[in-house]
């Protein structure tokens, strides 16, 4: 079994706000960690939430671990670990409170690995939540996550309001997490300097619809920027433009393979491109369209 998740054509439609997923394909191989990407409001949660069953898909197919997960598949659900953005838990609660929930709740809850986390992370157990700091109810939620032993990892900007050194200590967890073959996460963030460093693929969506999945080496070595004139961008190949955007006197050029634009259009300035240029081209910029 190559994938630990597979998403096919998944689609919601919410008619109060009027926000559509539409059609949502990608997958997760095993032993990857996929970094989710999308502006707020984008559909990430939304996706999220058609993964785990908390919200209804309208449409398509979710399976997990080879199978399409349902409401009774608590054996689906001893294997995946959550952490969202935000209250994970009751504030009033205490880490060893938590635990005896968690304990209650999967049957593979370990209370050695907790306790361990709890001291690696520095959180003190007789402690309510609701002194914690924002920092400290993510490690919280993260050490919750890991203690029942779940090989797949999915984290709804888990990263969000950390400051660097913190979420440098998470990014160390999320990688020694994937040592494992059979462990996978999808992480799901708009800090794409973390997703550079640990992130096998990116997924980027975008008003409800997947704009393309690529992995970061392609990203980071193969994927660049032009920087033409609109005379110059005129005479580029549509079929190399992924993505382009006009800024002033200059028009942007988003482009998959970098080293073959290099060859053809050697008068160019070419760049490399970062996800958030790229994000930025793929949810500001536009497609190219041919004219007759």
């Amino acid at each position: 079994m190559e994938n630990i998740l597979e998403l096919c054509q998944v689609s919601k439609s919410f008619s109060k706000s009027g926000f559509r997923l539409m059609d949502v394909t990608f997958s997760l191989p095993y032993g990857a960690i996929m970094g989710f990407v999308g502006e707020n409001g984008a559909g990430k949660t939304t996706t999220i939430g058609c993964i785990l069953n908390t919200v209804r898909k309208d449409g398509g197919t979710v399976k997990l671990f080879g199978r399409e997960m349902q409401d009774g598949d608590l054996d689906i659900r001893e294997k995946i670990g959550v952490v969202y953005d935000g209250g994970n838990f009751p504030s009033y609660w205490s880490p060893k409170q938590l635990s005896q929930v968690m304990a209650g709740l999967y049957q593979g809850w370990d209370q050695e690995v907790f306790s361990k986390y709890l001291s690696d992370f520095q959180l003190p157990a007789g402690r309510k939540i609701k002194h914690y700091s924002r920092g400290m109810t993510m490690k919280l939620a993260l050490a919750a996550a890991l203690a029942h032993h779940p090989k797949l990892l999915i984290l709804d900007e888990a990263t969000s309001g950390l400051d660097p050194v913190m979420r440098d200590e998470m990014l160390d967890v999320f990688l020694d997490f994937v040592q494992e073959e059979d462990h996978s996460i999808l992480l799901s963030s708009h800090i794409t300097s973390d997703l550079e460093k640990v992130a096998d693929y990116i997924t980027f969506i975008h008003e409800g619809k997947l704009v393309m999945t690529v992995s970061k080496n392609d990203l980071v070595y193969r994927y660049a920027v032009l920087r033409c004139k609109e005379s110059q961008f005129r005479t580029l190949d549509p079929g190399d433009i992924v993505a382009y955007r006009k800024r002033d006197f200059q028009i942007d050029v988003l482009v998959a393979d970098g080293k073959e634009a290099g060859r053809k259009y050697g008068d160019l300035v070419i760049d490399h491109v970062s996800i958030d240029e790229v994000m930025l081209l793929l949810v500001k910029g536009k497609r190219y369209e041919r004219t007759s």
